[in-house]
């Protein structure tokens, strides 16, 4: 949604509160919000918390001033990419279905080209009623968008309990609408990420210096660009941002294992950028190892191979991505694993390239597939991530 330009209508509600989490939600995406509030909405909100996280003066009447200057409706609704009307009360409701422009709210929304969202607030009794439903028709009736509480997704019947659907799934609604055009609109995506820690009591492990950028930026990539992502993480330090990742957090490569495996069996594509662990502990102490004697000698057990077993079970339909992060012969070596692995092609990076491999923001990776390699300088892992994904996009189609 970045750059997106969103006119937020708020009424007046007792949910108008959660309008604060849809503009903090809202840009954290990228978005542009511009809230247009109604008289009785400010009587559950003020103004001055609004404008401080938009950073954006807050529009409720025709005049701004009493010199003669007002607020452009029709301007204002010219502006926007989308405009979202939330919490939408029942009389809100009636008056945008009934074309009843008596606030600043409503000539916007009359006056708006860029599609609509609306998600209603009332008590049970006030939505169920059959002029509520009949205003919610009509508004469906005129290409408006009902998000219905309790679902979080667009609908066209009457389910839930009348309250405000949640900030993070009206989020994920408009998010999902603007991705629909992207090239990947409708996959679905696996991606590992970070690294595996393999316990050898309770408070050590062998782990990895994987800091996990890599995957989260490529999950961001696909996400952005309309996929459905399900992202399978070892322990790190990252928060996603986009709504349309699911986010699956493990610790163990045997645990990654049999999440990527669950998830993969519906996704068009799996994106391998784990560093997960070749060894596991035979045994994990059940209490603290003390130090009683000079050395400590670890049994060492393979972990089951995450790529090797999904480029088994790989159907014709689905691409398998791995990475290969070398520090000696390393085309030689990102080549043999793309073969015995099953990927339909595979990111190279080496640890001998300054700015690339763990802990950076950077990367320098070659993508190698069975007919060569196409080698890309040094960028941010986000660049690197949309490469990546332009490169995916053209298997997949």
């Amino acid at each position: 949604m970045k750059g997106k330009k969103i006119i937020l209508g708020i009424t007046g509600s007792i949910a108008a509160y959660k309008a604060c989490y849809i503009i903090r939600g809202l840009i954290k995406l990228g978005a542009e919000v511009q809230v247009v509030i109604t008289p009785a909405g400010k009587e559950f909100i003020t103004p001055i918390t609004l404008s401080a996280l938009t950073s954006k003066p807050v529009i409720s009447d025709f005049f701004a001033q009493r010199d003669g200057t007002w607020n452009s409706h029709v301007d204002l609704g010219l502006w926007a990419d989308a405009m979202l009307i939330a919490p939408a009360t029942a009389a809100t409701i009636g008056k945008m279905a009934n074309g009843i422009a008596d606030n600043m709210l409503i000539t916007t929304y009359l006056s708006a080209k860029a599609p609509v969202f609306v998600a209603p607030a009332m008590d049970l009794d006030m939505y169920a009623h059959p002029s509520t439903q009949k205003n919610l028709d009509i508004l469906r009736s005129y290409g408006n968008h009902i998000i219905e509480p309790g679902t979080g997704f667009l609908a066209s019947h009457l389910v839930g309990k009348g309250r405000m659907e949640e900030p993070e799934n009206i989020i994920r609604v408009l998010a999902a609408y603007f991705s629909a055009s992207g090239d990947l609109a409708g996959k679905k995506i696996l991606i590992t990420a970070g690294p595996t820690y393999e316990k050898i009591d309770p408070v050590r492990f062998i782990g990895n210096y994987s800091s996990g950028k890599m995957g989260f930026a490529l999950a961001e990539a696909c996400a952005g660009r309309g996929a459905e992502v399900t992202l399978v993480t070892g322990p790190v330090c990252l928060q996603t941002s986009h709504p349309c990742i699911h986010r699956v957090d493990v610790e163990t490569a045997a645990e990654m294992a049999n999440q990527a495996q669950l998830y993969f069996q519906q996704a068009d594509a799996g994106i391998l950028c784990a560093a997960v662990a070749d060894f596991t502990p035979e045994t994990t102490a059940g209490y603290k190892i003390k130090r009683e004697k000079d050395d400590l000698t670890l049994r060492l057990k393979p972990t089951q191979d995450i790529a090797a077993m999904l480029g088994q079970v790989k159907t014709s339909k689905q691409k398998l991505i791995g990475f290969a992060l070398e520090t000696n012969d390393e085309q030689h070596n990102a080549q043999s694993k793309l073969e015995r692995k099953n990927f339909d092609f595979i990111v190279l990076n080496s640890l001998n390239d300054s700015g690339a491999g763990f802990r950076y923001d950077t990367n320098k990776i070659s993508i190698i597939d069975r007919q060569g390699h196409t080698d890309y300088p040094l960028k941010s892992k986000s660049e690197v991530a949309q490469d990546i994904i332009n490169r995916l996009v053209e298997e997949l189609q």
